[in-house]
């Protein structure tokens, strides 16, 4: 147990729960962690990365996910009962790299190695997991949340102010908390995935392998990270009683064999589990001190679980920290339900129209959309983002697809590269990106001169500066060589990307507040916008 009173307890030591740790942490606020498993999680589990998530946890500071993680092989399918192949398709849709989207593709990370890297994370601040230890049950009052805990049997009582519960739709805190877990199960969708080891003869390694159908078929991933013979494999058969193949590493090595016609030797089978398609999402993600982040389950198309769920935990964190700092009021607590309840619903509907899609069809390359990247995905409708600019009245979008030619508050806040600093010693700070982290907000002016921004920057110094820095953008135009500015930091766009991306014209002075979660919280004229905005973040200035 931890020597001090953690004011933040998280329940489960996934991707979710560590994303919300290390979020709280990087904000100042100490963190028990607990796991209900003796050892942590092993098995690839779902491991496909979204570009939105990668810049999540280039926010986070965390940039190995992205290093160690691998682009998405080709997929092969066979011409049935043969090694001849049918058809070479990619897995995902071919999007152009743009200076505003710095990670443009998906890739495949084991959530083994996921879990590993943010563990090492934690450690920098001197937080390990406690495994083995179970949340038995809690108790909420005004002031914090009585939580009773297991450890080898041995109960103790933990008094926090706060928990998350990333322990998965079937953990506790879900349940204690009673909320509803609305949905489907879909009995025609069953499968047995895991991680194995053998060699194929004619089973190249540069390819992701798929024998006969979706109903009753077999897919093989190669991957480095269970070993130089690694897979990760899927068996689909709808008239195999699923539960027990799971259960029997010889009838897995059977059905692999049955299916895939060539000499296969199987050297160990690493980690194995059933799954089941359940469609389902809570009616919330809240109630008093209690929080669930990733409280869905999904079917398996379009991989947007795990990253939905670390988003969840994004979401949550800055909130959290400014509230438990003092500087924000409970009711931006309420947000976290607000902002993601519209994601998370659209995310089902549109990943069950395309396993709708692959049943029917039978091809895996119904998943081939962009709206999977998740960079469409926006709070416009929040009641705490301010857009002095955008029409109201229109439908609620949550999930959309990204247009960059479109910008508005609520939206994910674009890159701009190549950024050249002025004045202020040797700064990092090249591009946009590498400015925003889940500490504070970052007010950018962007203006045609340092004159036109001194207004709006005389008004931030209202603000705690732990919490709010602010940036001045100057057009390519602007002639400056050195300034005195109370801004953190000064930049010419040299190559108008920031100009662009923001969609701000070089003579206009416009003001973008982007939040600790690299959402575009404020675009507002100037001074009267950004006190307006902050009014509803934070507690009386």
């Amino acid at each position: 147990m931890n020597s001090t009173r953690s004011p933040v307890l998280v329940v489960g030591a996934g991707p979710a729960g560590l994303v919300a740790a290390l979020t709280l942490l990087q904000n100042g606020i100490p963190v028990r962690i607990i796991d209900k498993d003796p050892n942590p999680r092993i098995g690839q589990r779902g491991p496909g990365i979204w570009p939105r998530s990668f810049e999540l946890f280039n926010f986070l500071n965390v940039p190995e996910v992205n290093e160690l993680a691998k682009p998405v092989s080709t997929h092969r399918s066979y011409k049935p009962g043969t090694m001849e192949v049918a058809i070479e398709s990619s897995m995902v849709p071919r999007v152009e790299p743009t200076p505003a989207i710095p990670f443009h593709t998906p890739k495949l990370i084991g959530q083994q190695l996921l879990d590993v890297i943010l563990r090492r994370h934690l450690e920098k601040f001197s937080c390990s997991i406690e495994m083995g230890t179970e949340l038995r049950s809690f108790e909420q009052s005004d002031e914090g949340v009585r939580a009773v805990l297991a450890k080898n049997d041995i109960l103790e009582t933990f008094d926090t102010k706060w928990i998350v519960g990333a322990d998965g739709a079937k953990g506790i805190v879900r349940k204690q908390l009673g909320l509803t877990f609305l949905g489907e199960t879909r009995d025609d969708i069953r499968m047995v995935m895991g991680d194995i080891r053998l060699h194929g003869v004619g089973l190249d390694r540069a390819y992701w392998h798929r024998f006969g159908t979706f109903k009753r078929g077999v897919s093989l991933r190669p991957t480095d990270e269970i070993g130089e013979d690694g897979w990760q494999f899927v068996i689909m058969d709808n008239d195999l009683d699923m539960t027990k193949v799971a259960q029997s590493e010889e009838l897995i090595f059977e059905t692999i064999t049955s299916v895939i016609p060539t000499e296969i030797t199987f050297n160990k089978l690493v980690w194995v589990s059933e799954f089941r398609a359940n469609i389902r999402m809570v009616n919330k993600f809240s109630k008093g001190r209690v929080f669930v982040a990733g409280g869905i389950v999904h079917s398996p198309t379009g991989g947007q679980g795990l990253n939905s769920s670390i988003q969840d935990a994004f979401n949550l964190g800055w909130k959290l920290a400014l509230v438990e700092k003092g500087l924000a009021d409970k009711s931006l607590l309420e947000t976290y339900n607000a902002e993601r309840l519209p994601v998370i619903s659209e995310m089902l509907e549109m990943t069950t129209t395309i396993l709708n899609r692959v049943v029917q069809t039978g091809s895996i390359t119904a998943v081939r959309s962009p709206i999977l990247f998740m960079l469409g995905i926006n709070y416009r409708f929040s009641d705490i983002v301010l857009d002095e600019f955008a029409i109201p009245g229109k439908p609620i979008n949550a999930y959309g697809e990204l247009d960059e030619e479109h910008l508005e508050a609520g939206d994910r806040a674009p890159d701009a590269p190549n950024l050249v600093q002025v004045g202020g010693g040797d700064s990092d700070v090249k591009t946009l990106f590498s400015l925003y982290r889940p500490w504070y907000h970052t007010v950018l002016v962007f203006a045609p001169s340092h004159a036109d921004a001194a207004p709006i920057l005389g008004a931030l110094e209202a603000y705690d500066a732990r919490v709010v820095r602010s940036a001045v953008v100057l057009p390519s135009s602007a002639s400056v060589t050195s300034v005195a500015s109370p801004a953190d930091l000064v930049f010419v766009d040299q190559e108008g990307h920031g100009y662009s991306a923001y969609l701000v014209e070089a003579g206009q002075t416009r003001v973008f507040v982007i939040r600790p979660d690299g959402v575009v919280g404020a675009i507002v004229h100037g001074t009267e916008g950004v006190k307006k905005y902050f009014s509803g973040i934070f507690l009386d200035v």
